[in-house]
C-alpha cells in the first residue's frame, strides 16, 4: 500500500453522496436498495450531536465515492453500556486493500470516541470471509455477547 492508494477526503455524506452509496452497494450486493439508503441517509445524517449517528463517505480526489461507513452509538441493550455500532462499511472492489476502509473505520472510530464511547460492536454474516477478515485485522473479535434470531416466516 502505498501513500497515494489512501488518498482519499472522509466527510458526513452530503444528499447529492447518496445515489453514488446506494449504486456502489448495488455494485457490491447485487441488490438495488436506493430507497433503504434514502431513508438511511435521512436517519443517519441529522444533528451528530443529539443523535449520536454517523454516514461518512470516502472520495477519491476526482470526487468519485469510493466507500463508506455507517454508524451509531446505541445503549443498555440488555445491559450492555453505551458502545458504537458499526452497521454499514463499504469500499468500492477497485479501492480494496489500499486503506480505504481502514481509513473509514479509523474516521468513525475517533469521532464515536470523542462522543465518549470506548467499545464498537459490527455484526458479520459467518460465511463473509472478505468482512471477517477486514474486522479482525482492525483489532475486532468475538465480544461478550451472541446473536440470537427466529425466522418469522
Amino acid at each position: 500500500m502505498n501513500k497515494q492508494d489512501t488518498a482519499v477526503d472522509i466527510h458526513v455524506a452530503e444528499a447529492s453522496d447518496i445515489a453514488a452509496v446506494a449504486a456502489l452497494d448495488a455494485e457490491i450486493t447485487g441488490a438495488d436498495k436506493a430507497v433503504y439508503w434514502n431513508e438511511t441517509f435521512e436517519r443517519f445524517a441529522g444533528p451528530r450531536q443529539r443523535m449520536r449517528r454517523y454516514f461518512l463517505v470516502a472520495k477519491s480526489d476526482d470526487n468519485e465515492l469510493v466507500g463508506f461507513v455507517v454508524g451509531e452509538i446505541r445503549a443498555w441493550e440488555f445491559g450492555s453500556p453505551p458502545c458504537g455500532w458499526v452497521l454499514a462499511l463499504s469500499v468500492a472492489p477497485q479501492r480494496r486493500q489500499q486503506g480505504c476502509g481502514t481509513l473509514l473505520l479509523e474516521t468513525l472510530c475517533a469521532q464515536m470516541k470523542n462522543d465518549g464511547v470506548t467499545t464498537i460492536r459490527t455484526m458479520v454474516l459467518g460465511s463473509d470471509k472478505m468482512n471477517l477478515s477486514f474486522f479482525r485485522g482492525e483489532g475486532l473479535a468475538a465480544g461478550p455477547y451472541i446473536e440470537l434470531e427466529r425466522r418469522l416466516d
